[in-house]
């Protein structure tokens, strides 16, 4: 699985922490951005337009949504709704897209200006904030919805949330290792219990309204609402490291291929504690239904820092905190492409 360098396709004017794809328009939604600190890095949530020019992929600056002093750290979207993790709170959007009618007020009053003109393959400048970007007819607007606390630890950071099967409700994890699960789009609270000692590392619902967590505490469980059903349990027919503690970084359902009504659970276990000769991280895939593991394969040295499973369920997308980005065959965990991604960790990742 040889190592290729992956052409660039959008550059943000601040640090990228979250990607989305919306399946009806076909629109990328990234966000980030540099937090409250006074450092001139804006925050924000981009949603770029996707387009084939001369057979390769482009993306063109669609909106920009100033989120003010909060950086976007993580994302989930249910339709036309997004939740947004920043900083102790989850915020909901909703976006729009409509077809442009008229002249904007700019053009009726014979103003030629259309912003900075850009060059060939420069990244595209980032209106002020509020301001609404056209492209080829299409508008976009974002409103602000509902806010929520979602972290109450001493220092409160929500570092997860995702949307169950029919988007009406969604599930926040933090630092405070509990689990809270929530209305959409009231954000009342309906839900909330223990799930770890210590932060949640990431969380995945099932369409049979099981919940998997992972967190700092070398834990990966399953509940049926605030109820412990199983814990999961790698090594039982993997490898064994008696001197090496390992944790689960990451959880994901996927759709098992040309069969709907079926789920397989994956989860990537990384070492614990950072050393001079890391040993591998590990790839798992498991029983939907029993939650027993079907097969653990070795993922490489280089710590991995996200997850991704395709629409599909047939291919398996990994992050590392190195810049690398690697594909996977579900079934089999059969590594079948490795790109240099960029020179800092992969935060957000799709297929």
């Amino acid at each position: 699985m040889g190592r290729r360098r992956a052409p660039e396709l959008y550059r943000a004017p601040f640090p990228l922490y979250a990607l989305q794809v919306d399946p009806s328009t076909g629109l990328l939604i990234a966000a980030g951005g540099g937090g409250a600190a006074k450092t001139g890095i804006k925050n924000g949530v981009h949603f770029l337009q996707l387009e084939q020019i001369n057979g390769r992929l482009s993306a063109s600056l669609l909106h920009s949504h100033d989120t003010e002093t909060r950086a976007t750290m993580n994302l989930a979207l249910a339709g036309n709704i997004l939740a947004a993790g920043q900083d102790a709170h989850c915020q909901l959007l909703r976006f729009q897209t409509h077809q442009q009618k008229g002249k904007t007020k700019a053009e009726k009053a014979g103003c030629k200006e259309q912003g900075p003109r850009q060059r060939k393959g420069a990244a595209p400048v980032e209106k002020k904030s509020g301001a609404e970007t056209h492209q080829e007819g299409i508008e976009l607007s974002v409103e602000n919805l509902q806010a929520v606390q979602t972290d109450f630890s001493p220092d409160p950071f929500q570092k997860v949330v995702c949307f169950n099967h029919d988007n009406t409700l969604l599930a926040t994890g933090g630092t405070d290792g509990y689990v809270r699960i929530w209305k959409v789009p009231s954000l009342e609270k309906v839900l909330e219990f223990r799930a770890h000692e210590g932060e949640i590392e990431d969380l995945a619902l099932g369409p049979n309204g099981k919940l998997v967590t992972v967190g700092w505490d070398l834990k990966a469980s399953v509940w049926q609402k605030d109820q412990l059903v199983t814990q999961l349990h790698w090594q039982e027919n993997g490898p064994t490291f008696s001197n090496t503690p390992y944790r689960y970084q990451a959880c994901r359902f996927g759709q098992v291929p040309d069969q709907p009504t079926r789920l397989r659970l994956f989860t990537v276990q990384i070492p614990h504690k950072r050393l001079r000769q890391p040993p591998p991280c590990y790839l798992t895939a498991w029983d939907g239904s029993t939650f027993l593991p079907l097969r653990t394969k070795s993922c490489g040295h280089e710590v991995i820092s996200c997850l991704s499973v395709s629409e599909s369920g047939t291919f398996l997308g990994l992050g590392t905190v190195t810049g690398s980005v690697a594909i996977y065959i579900a079934f089999s965990l059969q590594g079948v492409f490795l790109s240099g991604c960029c020179s800092c960790s992969v935060s957000g990742l799709l297929l």
